[in-house]
């Protein structure tokens, strides 16, 4: 029997919580029937045996709790959900009605429609070439990955689950956001995600994935309040070129859009008066002054210089001749 980890935890908590209800009637009916017993040993362990079931009671309650609150988180970190096929009802043969011949009616006219609607046939996701061209991954990726649905909210808990959960989403909106799961992943290979509001195409990031082999991840969009216009909104989940998801979800009624606030008006400066400049006057042109021919200077004369006069020379007196006698 096939069984998931849903199923089994819900059988898990409805069996403990049996167990913890039947052990609490059984521990207080023990104590109350230990009171009347007379003799003290038995009693002493009637009433001992009461809070022992009491007490066993309360642990299973514990389990209850921890199960309904983390058991599933966890049970899915080891063993990832893989993606199941919808099975679609085989059509059952209805008995078939033997007519019997009745009165042949007279054929009526027929009014056949001018125009005939033909189903519309829903496109195969695909890459765009512009975002194909810049692929940088070079690892060929695994076509055994898997992914789980998408679940959109408008955020995301501490354990991976989508707050305020939906498909249909109204303003005002700040970001949405996807969780899935996934498995069987390589590092290194080419992921990309696509954004489409009614066929348009508004955002993508594609980057070698950076994540582990399996677990959970989160995907979000955060354009700001006023670019969530009404419409059907898809969300596609690409590895290399193959499509591996698509999700869709609905945001209605008319977003938040900001009021410009006007500007004050710069005032306009006085121009300046210009004030006429004083013209300036001719400056006279100065003639140039003749050059004074230089004047001869004369030669310088010669001054004689006064010859010596010579001194008279001393005239000898005659000398005393003596007079012999």
């Amino acid at each position: 029997m096939n069984i998931d980890i849903r199923s089994g935890l819900q059988v898990a908590i409805l069996i403990a919580g049996l167990g913890a209800l039947i052990l609490l009637v059984s521990g207080i009916r023990s104590i109350q029937q230990g009171y009347k017993v007379l003799y003290f040993r038995l009693r002493q362990e009637r009433v001992a045996s009461g809070w022992r079931n009491i007490g066993l009671s309360i642990a299973l309650g514990g389990l209850v709790f921890v199960l309904a609150t983390w058991a599933e988180p966890v049970a899915y970190t080891y063993f990832p959900p893989s993606p199941t096929t919808t099975l679609s009802p085989t059509p059952s043969l209805s008995p078939t009605i033997t007519l019997s011949p009745t009165i042949t009616l007279t054929p009526t006219i027929t009014y056949t429609p001018a125009v005939t609607d033909t189903p519309t046939i829903t496109p195969t996701p695909f890459i765009p070439a512009a975002i194909q061209a810049s692929f940088i991954a070079q690892v060929t990726p695994n076509p055994d990955a898997i992914f789980s649905q998408l679940t959109f909210g408008r955020g995301v808990d501490n354990d991976y689950q989508p707050v305020n959960p939906g498909t249909v989403f109204a303003n005002p909106i700040r970001r949405i956001i996807a969780v899935y799961s996934f498995d069987k992943m390589q590092p290194g290979v080419q992921w990309s995600v696509l954004w489409y509001r009614d066929g348009e195409l508004l955002y993508y990031e594609t980057t070698p994935w950076e994540g582990s082999t399996g677990g959970y991840a989160v995907i979000e969009w955060n354009p700001g309040e006023a670019a969530w216009l009404p419409g059907e909104y898809e969300v596609q989940i690409f590895v290399g070129m193959e499509w591996k998801v698509v999700g869709r979800f609905v945001v209605e009624g008319k977003p938040n859009t900001a009021t410009p606030t006007q500007a004050p008006t710069g005032t306009t400066p006085p121009t300046a008066t210009l004030i006429p400049s004083a013209t300036p006057l001719p400056t006279a042109t100065l003639q140039p002054t003749p050059t004074r021919a230089p004047s001869r200077t004369p030669a310088p004369t010669t001054t004689r210089i006064p010859t010596r006069t010579p001194l008279p020379s001393d005239t000898q007196w005659p000398t005393t001749t003596p007079v012999s006698p």
